[in-house]
């Protein structure tokens, strides 16, 4: 039997491949749970790629090379943005205008996983299940 599914938001990610000590206790046993399958969104590829080359995340350049590399070294596997993921990004009843915020949550809630988020913004979105 397959065990919980959680999606990483973009700053778990990170956090979890430069700076673990960043992660709450929760979150890291998730991270380090045997039966736990580990997801990361493509929207953080994007969120991170735009992020710095605006200038906001300058000390993350070596994470880029050889990002699918790293990332697939922690999570099982990328989640794709699909039609299904847009059109509920689009249609989620919250107050949060962020796009990248608002396609990760789609993708936690059309692919049925627990989001690992530190973001409070994502507790005020019904429905949405929620790890920090």
């Amino acid at each position: 039997m397959a065990g919980p599914a959680y999606l990483l938001d973009t700053h778990v990610l990170v956090w979890a491949l430069t700076e673990p000590q960043r992660l709450s206790r929760r979150a890291r046993g998730a991270l380090e749970s045997w039966d736990s399958r580990l997801r990361a969104s493509a929207v953080s590829a994007y969120e991170l790629s735009f992020k710095h080359q605006m200038g906001r995340l300058p000390d993350l350049e070596g994470l880029f090379v050889g990002y699918q590399k790293h990332v697939l070294a922690l999570v099982s596997d990328e989640i794709q943005v699909s039609g299904s993921h847009a059109l509920e990004a689009g249609q989620l009843a919250w107050e949060n205008r962020d796009p990248f915020d608002r396609l990760i949550a789609a993708q936690a809630f059309v692919e049925e996983c627990t989001l690992i988020t530190a973001d409070r913004k994502f507790s005020t979105l019904s429905g949405l299940d929620v790890l920090w």
